[in-house]
C-alpha cells in the first residue's frame, strides 16, 4: 500500500535541494503522493522543526511518512532514524531532537536506525553532506511506496535513548501562570505559548478578563503590560494587544492587525519566558 510522503526542511526553495529530494522519491515510485510541510524552517533550528511536525502531523492519515531534515550535525556520528508514532505514522529524521514534541505529546512506539548499507541512494558517491537526498528521501520514499517494510529500515533503537531537547512545562503557582514562547505564527507575528487553555480554567481566568503579561528573555524583562483575554480578534481594537486561544488550544499573544513579535523583538524557545496573572483591580 502506498502512503503519503510529506517533506520538511530548512533548505528553502531558492536552489535545487528540495527538487533533488523530490526526484529521488519519484525515481523510487513515480506514483507517490508527495507534499510539502514547509521548507522555511530557520537554518539549523531543530526546536522549530520539532514543533512544526507536532503542529501538523495529527491532521494527516495513518501510515503517512514524514521526512524532516534540519541537520546541523550532518556527516557526524549522529544516528539517522525512522520513528513509528503511537498514531501509526512514520518520521524519517536525524537523531538530534527533532522528535521532541512528537515523543512528548503523541508518543513513539518504536524506532529503527537507518542501515545505510541497504537504504542509501545507489551511486551517491562519497558525499556525506546531503543525507536529506541520499538517505532520508530515499529511505522515506521506499517506505512510503512499500518497497521496504518498517522492519527493513534497520536495527531497533530504544525509544528512551533518542535525543530530546529541553522542554519545560507551563505551570500554575498561586495565581501566576508561567510558561515560554514555543513558536511564532510567522506570517502574522503572533506568539504561541506552551500555556494550555486548561491552566487558564484552573486559574479561573475567563474571556473578558484583563491580565498582566510579562515576557522575559534570559532573565531580562522585555515586555510588561495589561492585555485583554478575548475569544476573537474582532473583540479588540486595531493595534491593540490581545490574548486568545490558538489552533492547538494553547494561549497566543497578538497585536490586532500587527506583528507582536516584530513590535517587541520577541523570538522563541525555552529562554523566552512568559508569565500571566489577573491584573490587580480588574
Amino acid at each position: 500500500m502506498k502512503r503519503n510522503l510529506v517533506l520538511q526542511t530548512d533548505f528553502g526553495l531558492s536552489d535545487g535541494a528540495v527538487s533533488a529530494m523530490y526526484g529521488v522519491a519519484i525515481s523510487v515510485d513515480p506514483d507517490l503522493r508527495i507534499f510539502d510541510l514547509t521548507h522555511d524552517i530557520p537554518n539549523y533550528n531543530i526546536w522549530e522543526a520539532s514543533y512544526r511536525l507536532f503542529q501538523t502531523i495529527t491532521y494527516w492519515p495513518e501510515e503517512t511518512v514524514f521526512i524532516s531534515v534540519v541537520d546541523p550535525g550532518v556527516g557526524t556520528e549522529r544516528l539517522s532514524l525512522v520513528a513509528k508514532t503511537a498514531d501509526n505514522q512514520y518520521i524519517v529524521t536525524p537523531d538530534n531532537g527533532t522528535l521532541t514534541h512528537i515523543k512528548d505529546h503523541i508518543g513513539i512506539v518504536e524506532v529503527r536506525m537507518i542501515d545505510e548499507r541497504l537504504n542509501r541512494l545507489p551511486k551517491s558517491g562519497e558525499s556525506y553532506t546531503f543525507h536529506g537526498r541520499d538517505v532520508y528521501a530515499y529511505t522515506g520514499a521506499r517506505l512510503a511506496a512499500g518497497v521496504i517494510s518498517f522492519e527493513d529500515v534497520g536495527p531497533l533503537v530504544e525509544a528512551d535513548q533518542i535525543i530530546a531537547l529541553s522542554k519545560p512545562d507551563a505551570i500554575l503557582e498561586g495565581e501566576v501562570i508561567s510558561g515560554h514562547i514555543d513558536i511564532l505564527d510567522i506570517r502574522f507575528g503572533n506568539l504561541w505559548t506552551n500555556i494550555n487553555r486548561e491552566l487558564f480554567k484552573q486559574a479561573a481566568i475567563e474571556y473578558g478578563d484583563t491580565l498582566e503579561v510579562t515576557i522575559i528573555h534570559n532573565n531580562q524583562q522585555v515586555y510588561k503590560n495589561h492585555i485583554n483575554y478575548v475569544r476573537s480578534f474582532a473583540e479588540s481594537r486595531l493595534g491593540e494587544p490581545l490574548l486568545y486561544v490558538n489552533s492547538l488550544d494553547n494561549i497566543g499573544v497578538a497585536l490586532n492587525q500587527g506583528s507582536f513579535a516584530n513590535a517587541y523583538h520577541i523570538r522563541t524557545g525555552s529562554n523566552w519566558g512568559i508569565s500571566i496573572c489577573k491584573a490587580e483591580g480588574k
